[in-house]
């Protein structure tokens, strides 16, 4: 009697191609989340560097929404022109004025403080937004996302009360404003945008920063670019790194989802507190190391189980 012969493609094996499969699937798709959180967390990094080269925040977001204008009003021409309201632009240009106080918080936050400290305080938006959410009804939020909330909390008020050399309280406050900021264009975008096309709201967005910090500029007479070559560099390199991460967003959640784009986004303060050490020297003590782990992993899981 002859032997059964093994099938040529063994279940076993089929569900290994498959899981690699899956595996690499999900890998492939999340760079451009990857992409755009570290190009936030680069960034951060260089706003320090230009802010050292003797330049202010409000010419560094002038200039760096003119780049961002020019970029958003290209790639609008070049693709499929998207259905557009009344509703949808003054939404849209409202989200844009909360953006620009967002931007100008956080520059102004990592301007007094370092750099770690500024963005891990500013990642209180998921928080917020949550919170935020389930007070206006929007979504509910579980106990075990409640829970999570107060320790990621925990984890900032230890990285905050740890730090060695002591902090700018005027940069906590810009911090947290930049938070509260955020928390409302990601509940307004939630309530009146979930339809329109990303390009369009953010076009529109660009426009309304565009429009305050010019006139802004022009009307106190504020320009001071950056006194040295480096600071030059590092201004063009940030405002294209921020001008990229709208795009790898926008690529990002068409290809995942809104969901796990903004889990990946929580590496942008990882890559802004590794870069800052290694280029800045701005070393963290282990204790802030330690609240900041809790912070972050604390985060992913109230993004998880919310």
């Amino acid at each position: 009697m002859r032997e059964a012969r093994e099938p040529r493609n063994p279940p076993a094996r089929r569900y290994n191609c498959a899981g690699l499969t899956l595996k690499f699937n999900f890998v492939f798709f999340s760079v451009p989340g990857l992409a755009a959180a570290i190009a936030l967390g680069i960034s951060d990094v260089l706003a320090k560097i230009i802010i050292g080269a003797h330049c202010d925040v409000l010419t560094m977001l002038s200039f760096r929404s003119v780049v961002g204008f020019a970029f958003m009003t290209l790639w609008l021409r070049l693709g499929p022109a998207p259905p557009t309201d009344a509703r949808i632009r003054w939404v849209s240009l409202g989200t844009g004025v909360m953006f620009a106080g967002l931007t100008f918080c956080l520059f102004k936050a990592i301007e007094a403080n370092d750099v770690a400290t500024a963005v891990l305080t500013y990642f209180a938006y998921p928080l917020l937004t949550g919170l935020a959410a389930s007070a206006a009804g929007l979504e509910r939020l579980s106990w075990r996302g409640a829970t999570c909330a107060l320790v990621a909390f925990f984890g900032l008020a230890v990285m905050i009360g740890a730090h060695p050399a002591g902090l700018a309280l005027a940069g906590i406050a810009y911090a947290l404003g930049a938070a509260c900021c955020r928390t409302g264009v990601l509940i307004v975008s939630r309530a009146f945008l979930v339809s329109a096309d990303a390009r369009l709201t953010t076009w529109y967005s660009v426009i309304a920063q565009l429009a305050i910090f010019v006139a802004v500029s022009a009307a106190t007479r504020t320009w001071h670019p950056p006194q040295t070559d480096g600071g030059w560099a590092a201004l063009v390199a940030m405002s294209l790194a921020t001008t990229a991460a709208i795009l790898f967003v926008f690529v990002s959640t068409i290809r995942i989802g809104p969901f796990r784009t903004a889990l990946i986004m929580n590496l942008e303060p990882l890559t802004a507190m590794v870069l800052s050490a290694l280029t800045l020297g701005e070393l963290i003590t282990p204790l802030q190391a330690a609240g900041s782990g809790i912070m972050l992993a604390a985060l992913v899981a109230f993004q998880i189980w919310k």
